[in-house]
């Protein structure tokens, strides 16, 4: 799964590397911990142009009978399957930019399990694959939420956990933004460079976002 990631650099960082044409958010403050039902940074797809918005990280279908935190992964394998999720994998995927995730590893004669910064290539941004939607509360407010997808680990995230957020590369991000006949084919483990490190147990809880949870076991 993917349950806590980071996304510490800003706007410019962003509009540069996902190539964004509007920007129709302010949510900007370096993230350390981002945790489910909090509000996160995402790029969409809008008639033709990139844009990055924000929702909240938990899906809620349309069809929901209340707006409760949904979902907060969807499984690669069972994605194009399931009704929660065809519909959205056929038209409301979008990417969730990162620079880093957290998984939790136990450690044998611990009690506690120990958190792993995972990073790619340099440590820049990077994309997950996420499938987003939109409800409308009886108030006729607009709530948008989307899901992060997830997949089988690769030789890095095995030693930690048993799944792993699909992570995209650069051209794979523009296919699974615009062709829907193709994004399926993406959903695989990472298969590009990419590192495991142990963090501070401040991550562990989500009222803690300082750069300190990112840095390495003091």
């Amino acid at each position: 799964m993917c349950g806590r990631y980071k996304r510490a650099q800003g706007k410019e960082a962003l509009v540069r590397r996902f190539r964004i044409e509007r920007v129709e958010t302010d949510l900007f403050t370096p993230r350390y911990n981002l945790a489910p039902s909090q509000e996160a940074l995402v790029v969409l797809l809008q008639d033709g142009a990139r844009v990055l918005t924000s929702m909240r990280w938990g899906l809620v279908p349309a069809w929901a009978k209340d707006g409760s935190p949904g979902p907060i992964n969807a499984r690669a394998e069972t994605l194009a399957q399931r009704p929660m999720f065809k519909r959205l994998l056929a038209s409301r995927r979008c990417l969730v930019p990162a620079d880093g995730f957290y998984e939790w590893k136990r450690i044998p004669g611990q009690k506690g399990k120990q958190p792993n910064l995972f990073t790619v290539g340099d440590g820049g941004l990077f994309a997950f694959a996420g499938i987003w939607d939109a409800w409308i509360s009886p108030e006729g407010e607009e709530i948008r939420t989307f899901a992060i997808v997830t997949t089988e680990p690769n030789e890095v995230t095995k030693p930690v956990h048993d799944r792993m957020p699909v992570v995209l590369k650069e051209p794979g991000e523009t296919v699974w933004l615009e062709d829907a006949s193709r994004a399926a084919s993406l959903l695989l483990p990472y298969a590009g460079e990419m590192r495991a490190e142990p963090v501070s147990t401040l991550v562990n809880s989500p009222g803690n976002d300082v750069p300190e949870c990112a840095q390495g076991r003091p």
